[in-house]
């Protein structure tokens, strides 16, 4: 069994300058736990493969294509493959949300 504590894992550099920690990284899935103090983001980009977004502490916002909408703990979102999506921390406390690409992608994205 491998049980992966998540304030053990270290912070990857990222462009967007905020906490991501890699948790699970396999040829089948990737999972990561992103975390946004109040005003942080991550720019709007495309992965080739399907994401999903289970939220875990706080409220921000998840835009995928034209679309915004503000979520909250215990949320999942589904970001289909090919489509432009971002998060943002607009409100005043930690956002911390776990991203899950399946399949996954063959080359990682630069974003996480």
């Amino acid at each position: 069994m491998k049980i992966v504590d998540v304030k053990s894992v270290p912070e990857k550099p990222n462009p967007n300058n905020v906490s991501v920690r890699v948790l699970y990284d396999t040829e089948h899935a990737h999972a990561a736990q992103i975390e946004l103090k109040p005003g942080e983001s991550i720019k709007k980009h495309s992965t080739p493969t399907d994401v999903f977004f289970y939220i875990l502490e706080g409220k921000g916002v998840v835009e995928i294509g034209d679309e915004q909408q503000e979520v909250s703990r215990d949320m999942l979102i589904d970001s289909p493959a090919n489509i432009p999506h971002s998060l943002l921390n607009p409100g005043n406390e930690i956002f911390r949300v776990l991203v899950v690409k399946a399949p996954r992608q063959t080359k990682p994205t630069r974003l996480l």
